[in-house]
């Protein structure tokens, strides 16, 4: 998926393999949903260079212009074989939300780095030991509490969900509309793709959600609101301390060097993540402008310099010696004099990667230091 410069223009589209027939068109423009629409006789020229290609084994992934970019997707084996067109365009509708919140300036991350979006409760093991009990007493293994699209809590069946599962289900929930509850029908891509689990959601405090992944049982009515009562009721503070982390991450208390604009720590053995441009919120660059710096510098350092995935360095053929990866680089946007530019450093100990966004002030010949301090700091949260 493309990204385009302020008011470029992104479409989204999804036609059936086989027929062409369009099944949903998605737009953002500068980050945010729009309304125009291809015409559809761009979609039917795009299809017949789609069929084209296809004979010739070419895949037509997007196509370019000079201010617009249209993506094209193949769905998986069951959009591919097509009963009824216009009912599988309504269902498709229940996912919209979602599509738009991909397209758009999104405050999170998983859909890059593929690790859940978290952020860390000042009272984590309060809230995670009523989790437990609240899991048991409605009988499931899969729950989670979800503050603005990023995990708060959870049980250890919400996190041995696989991937993508885990970083969509708390995506979605962010990207719906508020509800006191819901119970929404949800396929998950490895786990479940062709029969439909139970999501239910129930509102605790705005934007702070208690997610519930189930079978038939339980109904809704069972949990909302003599169970929420018993369970929340007496947690009530340690609740509302969970708002502010939607866009911070950390705990209020969680002091970061002055110079941090903004900051990326992955675990990449539990596929988790905390995200946030917050730390100093009334400085240069806008938080939207620090997201993109962070999310075109984590795809910078994973495609040349880190692997993706953790793992012990590769051997030679004749296993004389091991390949040396790299523990950290940066990089300066700008002139390296101090009060001039931004500095991104990057950091990787173990199965912790660290990427910060540091103001101009910051010395260039510090940025190693600041960041291996910051990441033993953050190492007990995550």
């Amino acid at each position: 998926m493309g990204e385009e410069g302020t008011g470029g223009t992104v479409h989204l589209l999804c036609l059936a393999a086989s027929s062409g027939v369009p099944l949903f068109c998605r737009s953002s423009r500068g980050g945010t949903p729009a309304r125009q629409q291809l015409p559809f006789s761009v979609i039917g020229s795009l299809n017949g260079v789609h069929m084209f290609g296809q004979n010739l084994e070419v895949q037509l992934s997007s196509a370019r212009t000079e201010n617009t970019t249209v993506v094209l997707l193949v769905g998986l084996e069951e959009l591919t074989n097509i009963r009824n067109v216009e009912r599988l365009k309504k269902d498709l509708r229940a996912s919209y939300c979602l599509i738009d919140s991909f397209l758009g300036d999104s405050e999170l991350i998983g859909d890059l780095t593929q690790c859940v979006d978290c952020v860390i409760p000042p009272e984590g093991s309060l809230l995670q030991e009523a989790l437990s009990g609240f899991a048991e007493a409605v009988g499931t293994a899969f729950v989670s509490l979800v503050v603005s699209g990023r995990v708060v809590a959870a049980t250890e069946g919400w996190w041995r969900l696989g991937t993508p599962e885990a970083v969509l289900l708390p995506w979605l929930v962010g990207s719906l509309p508020p509800q006191t509850a819901r119970d929404y029908p949800v396929y998950l891509p490895h786990g479940s793709p062709t029969v439909p689990h139970r999501l239910l959601t129930l509102t605790l405090l705005p934007s702070l959600e208690l997610c519930l992944l189930c079978g038939p049982s339980p109904p809704l009515s069972q949990l909302y609101p003599q169970l929420l009562e018993r369970w929340w009721q007496p947690l009530l503070d340690p609740l509302r301390a969970c708002l502010p982390l939607g866009p911070r991450a950390l705990p209020s208390g969680f002091r970061l060097h002055t110079d941090i604009l903004g900051l990326l720590l992955l675990h990449l053995e539990l596929k988790r993540c905390l995200f946030t441009v917050e730390p100093l919120g009334d400085k240069e660059p806008s938080p939207e402008q620090r997201r993109r710096l962070l999310r075109n510098f984590y795809t910078l350092v994973t495609s040349t310099h880190f692997p993706p995935e953790p793992g012990p360095p590769e051997k030679t053929e004749d296993e004389v010696y091991q390949a040396q990866l790299p523990r950290a680089c940066y990089l300066v946007l700008g002139t390296e004099e101090p009060g001039t530019g931004v500095r991104l450093v990057a950091l990787q100990l173990g199965l912790r990667r660290l990427l910060l966004l540091l103001s101009p002030q910051s010395p260039t010949h510090g940025l190693r230091s600041l960041a291996t301090h910051t990441l033993h700091a953050l190492t007990p949260l995550l």
